[in-house]
């Protein structure tokens, strides 16, 4: 069994910073790579940054020069810093992990955590 716990959402005023954290814990062999998705109301989910276990990164056009993902290996823990956020970017946040358990290679997602950019 594992599972991706979030932290780290809240209401902020546009222009500001959050750093989103995600956590992966259970059996796991080794984690290929972590990212961030994103969802609005009414909206697709969509991809806002990933992570290789190698530390390549790829963000998507909107986030690109405010959003930084990085990565703890030893603690299975994947990290978003957001700054200069705008309204646009208020949504439900989402962190993917693809990993390799005992079972197999398997995608497991966490819970979501709300981001709220508002004045």
């Amino acid at each position: 069994q594992v599972q991706l716990v979030e932290s780290g959402g809240g209401l902020v005023q546009p222009g500001g910073s959050l750093r989103l954290s995600c956590a992966a814990s259970g059996s796991i062999i080794s984690i290929y790579s972590m990212g961030w998705y994103r969802q609005a109301p009414g909206q697709p989910r969509e991809l806002v940054a990933f992570i290789t276990s190698g530390g390549n990164t790829n963000y998507v056009d909107s986030v690109k020069g405010r959003f930084t993902i990085s990565r703890d290996n030893a603690k299975n823990a994947v990290y978003l810093q957001m700054n200069s956020l705008k309204s646009e970017d208020t949504a439900a946040y989402y962190c993917k992990a693809s990993l390799l358990a005992p079972g197999g290679a398997y995608e497991y997602w966490g819970q979501g955590t709300q981001v709220t950019v508002s004045s």
